[in-house]
């Protein structure tokens, strides 16, 4: 196999890791645990399923691990197109993964508020399930935060996609909408936190879209990268 092509290889299949522990981490452990708006029901759920809560931590940390060297393998496919474009998206995550690396924090803050420590007694339990809630509504919002340079990944990585020659513009495009989208997403999440119309539920769909179809092309497809121009 060629050089090029395994380093598509590699992007293919880290991304594919990316997308299964975030999948697993938000629609599998947070969706199972979290109860909106009844603290009692999710500080309870913690404790229960405590081992299921410290798995989704660790699935969150894998997937910004792999989200930065995931960059590190588009970096080197791309620097062929626009070497200086290519960094900006690099410099994009890594911003995004710190924010996503420290929010984690948040989720830990709750694990320990569940945790019986004894220097946990001078709170009441239901002040204690009122923190842990206040907790995961803290990382769901520095998650929107994480959102703002994972959207702006997108354009560059987008524009490199479309210019590159060696991957369907379209899939460029998709990127593109996506860096859009997910900035509105941002916007409105802080501008209009109760809006729940079925676009804006839908917004980040070109991104999904983009990044699976990038995914698939790079796991499946043999992808020839011409020579950097000196």
């Amino acid at each position: 196999m060629n050089t090029s092509k395994k380093t598509a290889r590699i992007g293919g299949f880290l991304f594919l890791i990316l997308i299964v522990c975030g999948v697993f981490a938000e629609f599998y452990v947070r969706r199972k645990i979290i109860v909106h708006g009844d603290p009692v029901a999710t500080g309870n759920n913690i404790i229960t399923n405590q081992w299921l809560f410290q798995l989704g931590i660790i699935s969150d940390l894998i997937m910004s691990t792999v989200f930065f060297f995931f960059a590190m393998v588009l970096y080197f496919l791309f620097k062929p197109v626009n070497i200086k474009l290519a960094q900006v998206m690099v410099l994009c995550v890594v911003i995004a993964v710190s924010i996503l690396c420290v929010n984690t924090l948040n989720q830990v803050a709750a694990l320990l508020l569940m945790s019986g420590e004894g220097y946990l007694k001078v709170f009441e339990k239901n002040q204690l399930q009122g923190l842990v809630t206040f907790f995961l509504q803290l990382h769901s919002k520095g998650y929107a935060i994480g959102q703002i340079f994972y959207g702006l990944y997108l354009f560059p990585l987008g524009y490199l996609v479309y210019k590159s020659g060696f991957l369907p513009k379209i899939i460029g495009v998709f990127l593109m909408l996506g860096c859009v989208g997910d900035l509105i997403s941002f916007f409105t999440t802080f501008l209009f936190p109760g809006n729940n119309s079925i676009i804006l539920q839908n917004i980040t769909v070109p991104a999904d879209m983009g990044e699976i179809s990038l995914c698939l092309w790079l796991l499946l497809t043999e992808v020839k990268i011409p020579e950097m121009k000196s």
